[in-house]
């Protein structure tokens, strides 16, 4: 935080100008349609994103402002994995996929889970 920005009466270019003199630049990105931010269960989703660049000292770093929404990641199965629990269990490749999605992608378990 700098001091006396974001006060009363701060004249925007004096802001620029300081920032120019310590060596930070901010850069807009323009026509910016969608931000996914992906994580290993859910992703957060920006549509109405607003995303700037700041530059200070070599590193970049990304502001994204908007307002996010959570989306939950559905699991996804390798097809080599729900052909392998239904040759193991003699199960359709349907009863494999939904094993392997209630044992959150786990062989083994799908596999004792079916043989049951």
């Amino acid at each position: 935080m700098f001091p006396g920005i974001g006060g009363r009466g701060m004249n925007p270019a004096k802001v620029k100008q300081m920032m120019k003199q310590m060596g930070i630049s901010i850069t807009d990105v323009n026509d910016v349609e969608q931000v996914i931010i992906r994580t290993a269960d859910k992703d957060i989703v920006f549509n109405d994103a607003n995303v700037s660049i700041m530059n200070a000292q070599g590193v970049d770093t990304y502001q994204v402002v908007g307002t996010p929404e959570e989306v939950a990641r559905e699991l996804e199965i390798p097809d080599d994995d729900i052909r392998l629990v239904a040759e193991q269990t003699g199960v359709t490749e349907d009863q494999a996929r939904e094993a392997l999605k209630d044992a959150k992608g786990d062989l083994a378990e799908a596999i004792l889970a079916l043989s049951s």
